[in-house]
């Protein structure tokens, strides 16, 4: 028979199980709600959109906003779609380039012994106390002396350089965090370097990898001010660029703009959940080898 302090013990924990979840829900649809904003209003007629008492839910549902900025052309000769290709091609090979580079520098300083190396870790840190704004002019020069001024090279640059100091002094915890006797154990094998790397550390170095691949993207996919300032042809502008020429001096086209800025999210969701199962197996993995 059950006591009377073990069932209100069983209460309250239901209790407070439940009051968690409900502040969980709440704050998930506080999250959410600007999101859901942004799809609706981008659904509504433009009648609608500016309406004196706004609808939650549209009430006639239209692509019309779609179908503008898809066929349109905000700027003679170019497409929303010439927008997202550049973007999607700087964030792509943000990506894969602060990944490889950093895996090697993470590798480098957690398995080896070397002068400055104490020194270089300190630089990582600096290097991200630093305000991008400061280094809009120095970088602008040093863009045009290297003749990539107009040029989507230049964007991979400078995110790059932006992204590889978060990346590789997380990589190295997870580098480090990998034990050697496991390399030594391939070696005896007969494994060489290249195969204990690909075989043994990068397996168990993942996790951190795919980590700072959403790093690097989110910051190549969003970022405006040296988008701005490093490209000037208009045919390689990428996206944050491209949204500025919705907003007018005198008018905003929301419709278009809540459009744009839905297509605009949905890469960075589609990445964020593939790379997040991805993340999911490497723990796993990096547990059941280690």
């Amino acid at each position: 028979m059950t006591t009377g302090p073990a069932r209100g013990g069983r209460r309250g924990r239901t209790a407070r199980r439940l009051a968690l979840n409900g502040a969980g829900l709440l704050v998930a649809l506080f999250a959410a709600f600007p999101v859901y904003w942004m799809i609706a209003t981008s659904l509504k007629p433009s009648g609608e959109i500016f309406a004196s008492t706004p609808r939650p839910v549209p009430a006639e549902p239209t692509l019309e906003h779609y179908r503008q900025i898809l066929t349109g052309n905000l700027i003679p000769g170019v497409t929303f779609t010439d927008f997202f290709l550049n973007s999607v091609l700087v964030a792509a090979a943000t990506v894969l380039l602060s990944g490889l580079v950093a895996l090697l520098a993470a590798t480098a300083v957690a398995r080896f012994r070397f002068r400055l190396r104490t020194s270089f870790l300190i630089m990582l840190l600096v290097v991200q106390m630093i305000p991008l704004e400061a280094l809009v002019i120095p970088l602008f020069l040093m863009i045009q002396r290297l003749g990539l001024y107009n040029t989507l090279p230049s964007l991979i640059l400078t995110y790059l350089g932006f992204s590889l100091p978060f990346a590789v002094w997380m990589l190295r915890g997870f580098v480090a965090a990998v034990p050697r006797e496991l390399e030594e154990a391939a070696a005896i094998d007969g494994a060489n370097r290249a195969q204990i790397f690909r075989r043994i550390l990068f397996p168990l170095v993942a996790p951190g990898l795919v980590a700072t691949s959403i790093f690097s993207f989110i910051t190549a996919w969003n970022e405006l001010i040296f988008a701005l300032t490093f490209v000037n042809r208009q045919d390689r502008y990428t996206l944050p660029v491209a949204m500025t020429f919705f907003f007018g001096r005198d008018d905003t086209a929301w419709g278009p703009v809540m459009a744009a800025s839905t297509l605009f999210t949905l890469p960075v969701i589609v990445f964020f959940l593939l790379v997040q199962r991805r993340m999911a197996a490497g723990l796993i993995t990096g547990a059941i080898k280690g």
